[in-house]
């Protein structure tokens, strides 16, 4: 008679999710703060390019993640694209007082190439192919695509003291399902939309601040972003 009751209480237990685990708030607004650069060594066509962007998943303090990247860059004379070779370190917290995190190492090949529209629409296409060495993983591959557009509002071009409004999607897709020991992901990663209001400083710096959406297989969550592009 016991050992039936408890297989009662197996069972039914099976049905409802588990307590232990923190659940991600998807209405609590979360938080970017992010540094982007890039220049070109004087004349030549190579460059580098970085971000240094602290993610968390509310205005401060929890953090998601911790990103450092950096790339060379090469733009060859006859053709309108960037090409660039690069790596990056993230640091991925768990959600809510969990303090534990992940440790992910990444090389990346990108293609950059802008597309002006009239006067106005300033897009930029970029594609994105990464090599991801995360912590108890077997090695992971993803592809991505971002749209950027940018349409100054108060001048007709990009230039000083220029108020513009930015926008971009970007889609990410796994390279494969299996991820090691017995674990698998869906081949849709993950898909960010955002739109952002941004001023021009001056020649080679920009700010921008805006909200994004971020949509996964198990979540959607809104960001807070505020960023900084510099022009070196």
């Amino acid at each position: 008679m016991k050992k039936s009751i408890v297989l009662i209480i197996i069972n039914i237990s099976l049905f409802f999710p588990n307590k232990g685990i923190t659940q991600i708030n998807e209405d609590e607004i979360g938080a970017w703060y992010m540094y982007f650069f890039n220049t070109t060594f004087k004349e030549s066509a190579w460059g580098l390019q970085g971000d240094i962007q602290c993610r968390n998943w509310n205005i401060a303090g929890d953090l998601e993640q911790l990103l450092l990247r950096g790339g060379i860059t090469y733009k060859p004379k006859k053709a309108n694209i960037k090409l660039t070779l690069g790596c990056g370190n993230v640091t991925t917290g768990s959600y809510g007082p969990n303090n534990s995190t992940t440790s992910e190492s990444r090389i990346y090949q990108e293609v950059l190439f802008p597309v002006q529209f009239g006067n106005r629409f300033y897009t930029n296409h970029r594609f994105r192919y990464e090599q991801r060495f995360i912590e108890n993983q077997d090695l992971r591959t993803r592809y991505r695509y971002n749209l950027f557009l940018n349409i100054p509002l108060n001048n007709p071009s990009m230039d000083k003291k220029t108020i513009y409004l930015a926008l971009y999607n970007e889609i990410f897709i796994n390279g494969q399902r299996s991820i090691g020991n017995g674990n698998s992901v869906e081949i849709f990663d993950r898909n960010r939309l955002y739109v952002a209001t941004g001023y021009v400083i001056k020649q080679g710096l920009k700010v921008q601040l805006g909200i994004m959406k971020q949509t996964t297989n198990s979540w959607q969550k809104h960001q807070f972003q505020f960023s900084l592009h510099q022009k070196i």
